[in-house]
């Protein structure tokens, strides 16, 4: 009689875990592609990383003063020289630099925010232009009528639902404005929230060592001059082991030990934004790296929202789509890497114990907290930018025929959004034209049985595929809002929260990846407020990443962040096929011709601002 329990142990005699992740030939990079810079510099990221904890023999030792974080981007970390010679040697064009035979040193090039100013990332002007313009502007929203902010979460579970945003001490720093009802009124109040989706981990992620973890919010206030301002952060720490339920709102001050509070809330509430962008914004989203977009602004140029969701569509597409199927063409050169580029994040990005679980602040429950955000957000009907604007960010655009795109923006000065929303229009051009030619009407693409077959399996998200928001696919219109929303997420979109990685997050203080300390002030008695009031610096310092856990974020996210040295920008270059019909070719030039304008308009808009 066979056994088929499987809860025993493999044996090591017959079986092993592959060291790759399998991809289909067609999926797999071409041989050009295999030898270019991004992949190669990737994997040996990858070997790099046991030398480097080697030469860091101790994982939890922080960075003693600023000064030291500083001299990270001059003079690098020695280490011990590696076995794979020629892996190192590719490293080394950008990575490293040899200093002797037996020493070799991380030597990063700066990041923008370190080159412009190593200590921006203290002002709060700062702070909450990287909200707007930084690498995750996807999480802002407007503040709407109901006050004070509720958590949704069960309050016998996670304590009293109330936010501790009163109105009283939100008036106290918007006195000088408004009141918080004229506030409210006139939509001048915004909230990035990660209370409700990070405070069911609070528990699980403090019981693993060398790192603490909140339920968040940040609330901000437009000021009469169109500018965001930060006005309180609210931690919060559910009942746990006997502790009753713990919150506190922190606000920006003069008086020094406020002011140092102020700093600590920020670092931790920014170690939540850093995951949740690689997590969501990032991964449930992967586009690989080689699509730039050149023409946008806080889209860099230019996981969960691009990496992750846009495999389905590729999987469906070349399972049911012939190769001269013309949706199969147009989607192709947008999504033909995405599957390999995947295949490596899951090897030495997003595996168990790799660098995202040891350097970002969920730990190992990452993949579980992306997969709760995936359950909890994820829409293709709202992954449409005006859509994603409109109902993803709650508020933050409405309706208006009467504006550009039109949409109205709650807050003018919004680079994603405005560079974005050019973008888009110009991707659904694009399009329309490629669409209308090939789909003359509706009957065209009803009786199209690949097509219909290819967005069935599309929608094949298992614990998804019978929600009602699924677009219908019944006419020219229908397919090319589909059509448009794929290319956007898995170009604009993933070029917005990827390209900018090393230099808003490369010089951690301004993004830390990590907040290893809890806020000091939870226990004022304790030993830790003693150190934090004798010299609060050290306790910030000590708050920020380990020296491994910073390094290791550093390098991974330069690779990241650069583009191939056989880099493909969108517009281009034209398929031979396209060339072949005369509306297509001239479709395609007219789309070329836009985005070459675009890019004019995004860079006089850069040097107006410089």
């Amino acid at each position: 009689m066979i056994n088929f329990n499987l809860s025993y142990a493999i044996d090591p005699r017959f079986e092993r875990r592959s060291d790759t992740f399998y991809v289909p030939r067609d999926v797999e990079f071409s041989e050009e592609k295999e030898m270019s810079f991004v992949t190669k510099t990737a994997y040996s990221v990858h070997m790099l990383l046991p030398s480097l904890e080697a030469s860091l023999k101790d994982p939890d030792l922080g960075f003693p003063s600023i000064t030291d974080i500083t001299q990270l981007y001059k003079e690098g970390i020695p280490i011990p020289k590696l076995k794979n010679q020629a892996s190192m040697q590719i490293l080394a064009l950008r990575l490293v630099k040899a200093v002797c035979d037996a020493i070799l040193i991380i030597c990063n090039l700066k990041p923008l925010q370190c080159l412009r100013d190593k200590f921006s990332w203290l002002w709060d002007e700062e702070f909450s232009r990287q909200t707007l313009a930084g690498v995750n502007p996807y999480s802002i929203k407007l503040v709407t009528q109901e006050w004070p902010v509720k958590s949704a979460l069960d309050p016998d579970v996670y304590g009293p639902p109330e936010s501790a945003f009163t109105e009283e001490l939100v008036e106290l720093e918007i006195k000088d404005f408004m009141t918080v009802e004229e506030a409210l009124k006139q939509k001048k109040l915004f909230i990035i929230d990660y209370h409700d989706l990070l405070l069911p981990y609070v528990s699980k992620v403090r019981q693993i060592k060398g790192t603490t973890q909140y339920g968040s919010r940040a609330l901000l206030f437009l000021t009469p001059d169109g500018t965001l301002k930060p006005i309180a952060i609210e931690l919060t720490r559910p009942p746990m082991e006997g502790k009753p339920h713990w919150k506190q709102t922190f606000t920006p001050s003069l008086e020094t030990t406020d002011l140092w509070l102020w700093r600590f809330a920020k670092a931790h509430f920014l170690a939540h934004d850093c995951g949740y962008h690689e997590l969501v914004s990032h991964w449930y989203t992967l586009l690989p790296s080689f699509f730039g977009i050149r023409c946008i602004n806080a889209l860099k140029f230019c996981a969960l929202r691009t990496h992750c969701v846009i495999e389905p569509y590729i999987i469906a597409a070349n399972r049911q789509l012939s190769v001269m199927h013309p949706i199969y063409r147009l989607l192709h050169p947008h999504c033909c890497y995405t599957m390999k580029m995947n295949a490596f994040a899951r090897q030495a990005l997003i595996n168990a114990d790799g660098i995202i679980e040891n350097s970002f602040s969920v730990g190992k429950y990452s993949m579980e907290l992306c997969s709760m955000a995936y359950d909890q957000q994820w829409r293709f009907d709202r992954k449409a930018l005006p859509a994603d604007l409109i109902n993803s960010c709650l508020g933050i655009a409405v309706e208006d025929p009467t504006a550009p795109h039109g949409l109205k923006l709650m807050i003018k000065d919004y680079p994603f959004a405005n560079d974005g929303l050019m973008l888009w229009d110009a991707l659904k051009q694009w399009a329309a034209d490629y669409v209308n030619y090939y789909y003359k009407d509706a009957s065209m693409v009803q009786y199209d049985i690949e097509l219909q077959v290819w967005w069935t399996e599309t929608k094949g998200h298992e614990d998804k595929k019978d929600e009602p928001w699924w677009p219908v696919l019944k006419t020219p219109e229908d397919l090319i809002g589909i059509i448009t929303t794929i290319v956007w997420v898995a170009s604009a979109h993933h070029s917005a929260v990827n390209f900018g990685q090393y230099d808003f997050a490369g010089y951690f203080p301004n993004r830390p990846s990590i907040a290893r300390t809890n806020m000091p002030c939870k226990d004022p008695t304790g030993e830790q407020w003693k150190r934090f009031l004798d010299n609060p610096d050290s306790e910030l310092l000590a708050c920020f990443p380990s020296k491994i856990q910073a390094t290791k974020v550093m390098a991974i996210l330069h690779v990241l962040s650069n583009h191939s040295s056989d880099e493909e920008y969108i517009g281009e270059h034209i398929e031979p096929t396209w060339g072949e019909e005369p509306v297509i070719k001239k479709a395609f030039e007219r789309f070329f011709l836009r985005l070459k304008e675009l890019e004019i308009l995004v860079m006089i808009g850069i040097q107006t601002i410089v």
